[in-house]
């Protein structure tokens, strides 16, 4: 567990919007975020995100703010509609995006990510959008942990989400 959390707290800030069928592992040109402190809140939930290293995600702002995450689908609501959790922030206002692979346990561009929807294994806050780097490792994951479907990064909509709290 505790080279899981050490990895975890490696997220990456990963820059790519466009994504490829097998994306970059963590460990690319990108910059890394610091490791969420022990008193750092998820900005949609309020849970304590450093207690959940496994599923951290990020987003790194152009002026070099972050915000940080206890699982992709937080990100997903903040990415979704920004100014409800921050209303000083906006779109436009993100560098970079980045999810914990559920295998490696590493940060991956969540722009790039491949998503499993609707299986058996839980987050942080319940059912969850479980990301992988590569679509093989996902193909897997729903395989062996009955999950709905598959999903791209541009494919997560409200709906979808909303769903997952359901």
């Amino acid at each position: 567990m505790a080279t899981r959390a050490l990895l975890a707290a490696g997220l990456l800030a990963a820059a790519a919007a466009a994504r490829p069928e097998t994306p970059p592992a963590a460990g690319g040109a990108a910059a890394r975020a610091p490791r969420p402190g022990p008193r750092e809140k998820c900005p949609v939930c309020g849970m304590f995100v450093a207690r959940h290293p496994d599923w951290i995600a990020a987003i790194t702002f152009r002026d070099g703010e972050r915000a940080v995450f206890d699982g992709a689908k937080d990100l997903f609501k903040f990415w979704l509609e920004p100014g409800r959790f921050l209303p000083s922030r906006r779109r436009e206002d993100v560098a970079a995006l980045a999810v914990t692979d559920y295998y490696a346990v590493a940060a991956v561009d969540a722009r790039a990510a491949w998503y499993v929807v609707g299986s058996d294994v839980l987050g942080p806050m319940g059912r969850e959008l479980v990301p992988f780097a590569r679509r093989e490792d996902a193909e897997e994951f729903l395989r062996d942990h009955h999950g709905a479907r598959i999903v791209g990064f541009d494919e997560v909509t409200p709906a979808l989400v909303r769903s997952l709290d359901e």
